[in-house]
């Protein structure tokens, strides 16, 4: 191997702050496999195939297999919330599963239960949490750090994440609080409510040398304070906002259109949904916070500056409503107005009936299995080759994002064989010719 990469012995610890929809679908969806119930469908980490070394060579392991990833044998759940409800009964007021399926997981699913979240609702104000931490931001932070240690030396972890999978936060930019450790460190003593909770739980994590992955479009570790952090405890980060849904489409539709260099004038998005992120969502200042997420998808992929005949004058509008007879079915609708050839328009309509937390949960389980095996590979700071699961991914200061998903997707294999000690694979092909001709 081209790295030093620990291996994955012992017992990794999965804690999630928010135990809401996307957690409990991720947890009885793991506990489900694990009795040989159902298969890990959507997770790349245990279904997905990695090509290596030349086409002739026939070399096509699966990712589990060719990198030393923990085991879901060896995989023990936790996390904080801001309702008392245990994991089972979390998921049974969720309604994404079905009943059948949660009752023969149920036993497992009872015995976690969640710890006291650390909550601010001026961050989130249409959740009304009863089951919160009091104190300052600081002392927060403090009893957040001692969860983690408990939890690791209770269930006698060898490693631990932080995936967060709680609700999305009201949408502000950074300040002078979130630009250094010192400046973040002091705000946290001075209380200071510009300090997310969210933030909270990464410092904390961050601190004791924990990888945290931003399941959510949050201003969290894609501050300065925290990069900087991660960097020096070694730790990697990845954020942010898992790629679901409506963004998942675009950014598998949206690069085919650019490879053929047709033009688009418009691209119409509205949503319908009605879990607790819808609810939460429903407030304009967490709306934002989502909709500055979605936006930079197609301007990333399709670069107006650079294309500016084919998509300088794109109006992009984008939608999210609650609706809680839908609950986690969310539907999205897509109208997109393309031309092509001498300018002439066509369009292009797409009726998603998604469910939201079927598709997050892979997400959130590859994630985890990934951070943690960064973290055994001596990797640090930000993880760009995680963005294959993200919809704003984080990227170094100055750095444009790749939103492409047939490239991000490129980057996080080569990052695998780069890591495992494989050649990297660039799909030019000449050789095979070259080398087939010469013979003739």
């Amino acid at each position: 191997m081209k790295a030093n990469i620990k291996p994955a012995n012992g017992k990794l610890g999965i804690l999630i702050p928010g135990l809401g929809a996307v957690a409990t679908t991720l947890i009885a969806g793991v506990e489900a496999v694990k009795k040989g119930i159902s298969q890990p469908i959507g997770s790349l980490t245990q279904m997905g195939s990695i090509r290596l070394g030349k086409r002739t060579e026939n070399r096509h392991p699966k990712i589990k297999d060719f990198v030393p990833l923990a085991d879901l044998n060896d995989i023990v759940f936790g996390g904080w919330d801001v309702y008392e409800d245990n994991v089972y009964e979390a998921a049974m007021n969720a309604k994404v599963l079905e009943a059948s399926l949660l009752n023969e997981v149920r036993e497992g699913l009872e015995s976690i239960k969640p710890m006291k979240a650390a909550f601010d609702k001026n961050y989130a104000k249409n959740l009304d949490g009863t089951f919160v931490k009091t104190g300052t931001r600081y002392e927060l932070a403090q009893q957040v750090m001692e969860d983690i240690k408990n939890f690791q030396t209770e269930n006698g972890l060898d490693r631990v994440v932080l995936v967060w999978c709680g609700s999305t936060e009201i949408y502000y930019e950074a300040s002078e609080i979130h630009q250094s450790v010192a400046a973040f460190e002091q705000a946290l003593l001075d209380d200071d409510k510009r300090i997310a909770p969210s933030m909270i739980y990464a410092y904390a994590a961050l601190k004791l040398g924990v990888p945290f992955a931003n399941g959510a479009p949050n201003l969290t570790v894609d501050i300065p304070a925290l990069v900087e952090l991660s960097k020096e405890t070694q730790t990697p980060i990845a954020g942010k906002d898992f790629k679901t849904g409506q963004t998942l489409m675009k950014t598998i539709l949206a690069p085919g259109l650019a490879a053929r260099s047709l033009g688009v004038h418009g691209w119409f998005s509205t949503n319908i949904l009605g879990n607790r992120d819808g609810l939460v969502l429903d407030d304009p200042d967490n709306f934002k916070t989502k909709e500055v997420s979605k936006l930079g998808v197609l301007e990333d992929i399709f670069k107006p500056e650079d294309n500016p005949e084919l998509y300088g004058e794109i109006f992009h509008k984008i939608r999210i409503n609650y609706y809680p007879p839908h609950g986690d079915n969310k539907e999205s609708w897509d109208n997109i107005d393309i031309f092509g050839w001498l300018g002439y328009k066509m369009q292009i309509k797409i009726n998603f009936l998604c469910r939201d937390s079927i598709l997050a949960a892979p997400i959130a389980l590859d994630l985890a299995l990934f951070c943690d095996f960064a973290k055994r590979a001596n990797m640090s700071g930000v993880q760009e080759w995680l963005s294959f699961y993200l919809k704003s991914p984080q990227t170094a200061p100055g750095l444009p994002a790749e939103n492409d998903i047939f490239k991000q997707l490129i980057k996080l294999e080569n990052t695998l064989r780069y890591l495992m000690g494989e050649d990297l694979i660039t799909h030019l092909g000449l050789d095979y010719y070259e080398e087939a001709y010469a013979t003739a």
